[in-house]
C-alpha cells in the first residue's frame, strides 16, 4: 500500500537526526524535543513506525519521557478524571447501553445449592457476591483504540489496516485496545469553558486554534511534544453521580469540540502524543441546519477522529471528567492511564485515568 499522502521524506531521518532539526529551529524546546523519533513538525506523525506497528504515536513514550512526567509530581496529589458509569448514564446513540447483572448472591448462592462442594460443611456461612457484565466497548471514561474509526471503501484503518484481513466475529484483530500501552505522560489542561468565562461551552460550539491559543495565553500554559493534552468544555460538570441525562444537559453541550483544523494544530505544530476532552466524541458536532455544508466540506461525519486515529496514530481520550482540575487551576500534572487487556475490544472502556500533581 502506497504511503498516505501527507507522508514526507523528512520522516525516514534517524531520531538523532530530527533532533537536530529541532534544535536547530526551536532552541528554546530542543532539550523537551529531543527525545521524539519520529515527530516532524508540521508533519505530525503517520504511518512511521513500521508495516506491522499498531501503537501509533504512544510509541515515542520512553524510560526517560516517563521519568520526567513523574517528576512534575511535587505535592502527592491524585485528580481523579474518570465518572462513575452505570446502566442509566449517557451514551453517544452509536454505542449500546451497558448492563451490570447478579450472576451470584449469598442468597442464590444457598438457595439453589448448585455448588454443594462450596457450601455445606460451612459453619460460618460463607458466601459471594459475582457479576455478569454486559457493556459496550465505548462507554464511561475511554480511549479510543486505533481501530476504532474505519474509511474508504475497503474500511481500512491506522496503518492501512483492513476490514476484510484483520476484522473478526470476536473483536479487531489489530489495534485492539490490547495494543494501547501504559501511558505516564505530561498532562496539559486546556480549559477552553474557563477562559471565556463559561461554565460549560455551548451547544455545537465550534473550538478553534484561535480558542485553544487564547486559552493557553490566559492559563500561562504551552504545549511540548508529546503531551496529553485535554481540553475542558464543561460537559462533564452536568454529570451528576452516574451521568442520567433526564433535563439533557449532557447531551447538548456534548456537541462542543475541536474542529479538524484545531486537532491537526496540536498534531503537526505542537506533537500532541494523546488529546482528549469531556465529551464522548471530542469533535465538535454542527447544528442540524450545518450538517449538509459541513459534510460537504470534511467529506466525514467525524474528521477530527478519521485524523488522529487513522491518519496519525494518535489515540483519543473521551470523557475524561476535568472539573476538579479546572477548580482548582491545574494545567499541567503527570498523566497515568491503563486500559483493561481485554482482547478485540475496540477502545479501552469505563477507565480511571489520573492526574497527579
Amino acid at each position: 500500500m502506497n504511503p498516505p499522502f501527507w507522508f514526507h521524506p523528512l520522516r525516514v531521518l534517524s531520531g538523532l537526526a530530527v533532533a537536530a532539526l529541532l534544535v536547530l529551529s526551536c532552541p528554546a524546546v530542543a532539550a523537551e524535543s529531543s527525545g521524539m523519533k519520529k515527530w516532524q513538525k508540521g508533519e505530525g506523525w503517520g504511518w512511521v513506525w513500521g508495516k506491522d506497528d499498531e501503537v501509533g504515536s504512544l510509541n515515542e513514550m520512553t524510560d526517560g519521557s516517563r521519568l520526567a512526567a513523574l517528576r512534575l509530581v511535587k505535592q502527592g496529589k491524585t485528580y481523579d478524571l474518570g465518572v462513575t458509569y452505570d446502566r442509566t448514564s449517557y451514551k453517544w446513540p452509536g454505542h449500546s447501553p451497558g448492563e451490570v447483572i447478579s450472576f451470584r448472591t449469598p442468597e442464590g448462592v444457598k438457595r439453589q445449592g448448585d455448588l454443594p462442594a462450596l457450601v455445606n460443611d460451612n459453619p460460618t456461612k460463607t458466601a459471594w457476591h459475582s457479576c455478569a457484565l454486559f457493556i459496550n466497548d465505548n462507554v464511561a471514561t475511554q480511549i479510543d483504540g486505533l481501530g476504532h474509526a474505519t474509511e474508504g471503501e475497503d474500511d481500512h484503518w491506522y496503518n492501512g489496516l483492513r476490514e476484510r484481513d484483520w476484522g473478526g466475529n470476536w473483536g479487531l484483530r489489530k489495534c485492539d485496545a490490547t495494543t494501547i500501552p501504559p501511558i505516564v505522560a505530561r498532562g496539559v489542561l486546556i480549559d477552553v469553558a474557563a477562559a471565556k468565562g463559561l461554565e460549560a461551552l455551548p451547544a455545537n460550539h465550534v473550538i478553534t486554534v484561535e480558542d485553544l491559543q487564547a486559552a493557553l495565553k490566559q492559563q500561562n500554559s504551552r504545549l511540548q511534544p508529546g503531551d496529553v493534552v485535554l481540553i475542558r468544555t464543561g460537559t462533564l460538570r452536568f454529570w451528576g453521580e452516574t451521568g442520567q441525562d433526564d433535563k439533557g444537559l449532557i447531551d447538548q453541550h456534548d456537541s462542543a469540540g475541536i474542529n479538524l483544523e484545531a486537532a491537526r494544530w496540536l498534531v503537526e505544530e505542537n506533537g500532541a502524543m494523546l488529546i482528549g476532552s469531556d465529551t464522548s466524541g471530542l469533535e465538535y458536532k454542527p447544528r442540524t441546519e450545518d450538517t449538509t455544508a459541513y459534510r460537504a466540506k470534511y467529506k466525514s461525519f467525524m474528521p477530527v477522529h478519521n485524523y488522529l486515529l487513522i491518519q496519525q496514530g494518535v489515540h483519543i481520550a473521551e470523557f475524561h471528567n476535568l472539573e476538579e482540575l479546572s477548580r482548582g487551576k491545574i494545567f499541567e500534572f503527570c498523566y497515568v492511564c491503563t486500559t483493561a487487556r481485554l482482547k478485540g475490544t475496540a477502545s479501552g472502556f469505563a477507565l480511571r485515568p489520573l492526574a497527579l500533581q
